[in-house]
């Protein structure tokens, strides 16, 4: 155990990784509370997965109004978004442009690369190891690096042999005319397949569509944002904002009161209707109460969707290929343009790896268990280890709990998805088994680095400097986290929300989903009552979560 008598000057108060969303507002913080902060970023600027994601058609899936900071009112005011789902070069523009206004970019360094974290038991503090060979040394260490940040690996068999043209969608980095008039293999069906797929389609000679799991793919119906609207957000953030913190998913999403079989067959064909023209996530999925809890209920929006997609794709055999036969929000759903109608292209093909998988690849075609098919050009659109794999990246060990791995090794543990039992002074912006997962991950960010500020500055006032869950504390939040999950139909798929997508992955689901507003109002009443499972300086006040959890609805 650390001793808590002891410690030494640091380089800085706050060390850092990361400097997408996460990074910025925690640079930001720290600034308007007077600490020192030394931030680290792999890339050559800001941006986070938002610099990297440049692929075809990337967009955020939830709208720009609410997927921005509510922490300065100028900024909202000066800052004017061009669409409802903008695109990734408008989001860094915006990146870019907060950066400037704050002078966020003086407190990182880019390039640079976090090889190791170890924690320094006698001196209370962290230290760094930079890709350079450098170290530097900080009172508290924040991971700002991302939920979707780490691409998973390549597994594709025999993808070594290919020699024509590879691009992953998370390190995109050619032009889309370098597709013109080539035999494309696209592979992977998720958001990223989805966004790029009919851009794609409009270029290649020829498309040919790896689909592993057919996804629900909802119209996003983007559109420009006219002046009048613009004007009425402007005037009306406050209010905005005040219903995204305290709503389920970090949107202003009212929840639904009736439920499925409440209403007749005619009523609830013709509010799906309405919920599907209106579509993002006040969509179909979100219409009723019950849809992610009574698997009957959701069968009827499902139902409803694939009809959709039976009408949308001419060819019965390749409709049917694209139903998903999951519950409808069971994983996250996706919202692309135009992406059924691409599948009636004359040029495009699909193929499902669930009743033909790779074999492998040859120098110019990939092999299935029925055929071949000859291509130029392989786009992988394959996903993210999701938030875990960017937290194992940055090597973060202990004395006492050895590696994050290690720690991790049967499930994710975590105390409000913020920090870990074993690792002091360490916290996790957006981290596993937050509302992160299945929300407005803005709001998450946020909320999350506020708490996280609040903390440090309670533990200062108390004379400590070393901060840490009890492991009480946290094995009631893993309980909280697993019950709440366990009442829907999110713990009946296998999906990235549980790391079924990485092989070797332990099955934990990653996030917290009762709800953006409740886990506030949770985190608000913890902090109220003196942080309690939280050990401070060696003293800790006894866990009361779950009495907090069964007082706030």
């Amino acid at each position: 155990m650390t001793d808590p008598t002891s410690s030494t000057t640091p380089d800085v108060d706050v060390l850092c990784v990361g400097a997408g969303f996460s990074g910025l507002y925690a640079a930001y913080k720290a600034a308007e509370r007077g600490w020192t902060f030394a931030g680290f970023e792999t890339a050559p600027d800001v941006g986070g997965t938002w610099h990297w994601n440049t692929y075809p058609g990337a967009r955020c899936d939830v709208e720009s109004i609410y997927y921005s900071y509510s922490f300065s009112e100028e900024l909202q005011q000066e800052w004017t978004w061009s669409e409802r789902f903008a695109p990734q070069a408008e989001i860094l523009s915006y990146l870019n442009h907060v950066a400037d206004r704050f002078g966020l970019r003086r407190h990182f360094r880019f390039n640079t690369r976090v090889k190791g974290a170890r924690w320094l038991p006698d001196e209370h503090l962290w230290e760094v190891t930079l890709d350079s060979g450098e170290t530097r040394r900080g009172r508290y260490l924040l991971a700002a690096s991302g939920g979707l940040s780490t691409p998973k690996n390549f597994d594709v068999p025999g993808l070594e042999n290919f020699t024509g043209l590879t691009v992953s969608t998370s390190r995109w980095n050619i032009s889309l005319d370098d597709l013109a008039g080539k035999r494309v293999a696209v592979i992977g069906t998720g958001s990223s397949g989805v966004q790029c797929i009919p851009l794609i389609a409009e270029v290649a000679g020829h498309l040919t569509v790896f689909q592993r799991t057919p996804n629900y793919v909802l119209p996003a119906r983007n559109a420009p944002l006219s002046a009048d609207v613009v004007d009425e957000i402007k005037s009306n953030y406050p209010a905005i904002r005040e219903e995204c913190w305290y709503s389920p998913g970090g949107i202003p999403d009212r929840p639904a009161t009736d439920r499925a079989f409440d209403v007749s067959d005619e009523e609830r064909r013709r509010r799906y209707e309405r919920a599907y023209e209106r579509s993002g996530f006040l969509g179909v999925g979100a219409e009723f109460s019950d849809l992610l809890t009574d698997p009957k209920a959701n069968e009827t929006a499902a139902e409803f969707v694939r009809e959709k997609i039976r009408q949308t794709v001419e060819d019965p055999k390749t409709a049917a290929l694209l139903e998903p036969r999951f519950p409808l929000g069971a994983k996250r759903s996706c919202f692309g343009t135009g992406y059924y109608e691409t599948f009636n292209r004359p040029n495009v093909s699909l193929v499902s790896l669930r009743d033909e998988p790779i074999t492998t690849m040859t120098s110019d075609s990939v092999v299935t268990e029925s055929g071949s098919y000859a291509v130029d050009a392989i786009v992988l659109a394959i996903g993210f280890d999701a938030f875990t794999g960017p937290l194992f990246a940055l090597d973060v060990t202990t004395p006492e709990a050895g590696t994050l791995q290690q720690a991790w090794a049967d499930g994710v543990r975590t105390y409000l998805g913020i920090m870990t039992a074993g690792f002091p002074n360490f916290f996790m912006i957006g981290g596993p088994q937050s509302p992160a997962l299945a929300s407005n991950v803005v709001v998450t960010i946020e909320q999350a680095v506020d708490w996280i500020a609040d903390l440090i500055a309670h533990a200062e006032a108390k004379g400590g400097d070393v901060i840490e869950p009890t492991t009480e504390a946290q094995d009631d939040w893993v309980n909280i986290t697993e019950a709440t999950v366990n009442q829907t139909l999110y713990a009946t798929t296998d999906s990235w929300y549980r790391g079924s997508n990485v092989t070797g992955k332990p099955t934990t689901f990653l996030g917290y989903v009762g709800g953006v507003g409740k886990y506030r109002r949770m985190c608000a009443e913890i902090g109220k009552r003196g942080y309690p499972g939280v050990r401070i300086g060696g003293q800790a006040v006894a866990p009361t979560i779950g009495r907090i959890d069964e007082e706030i609805a």
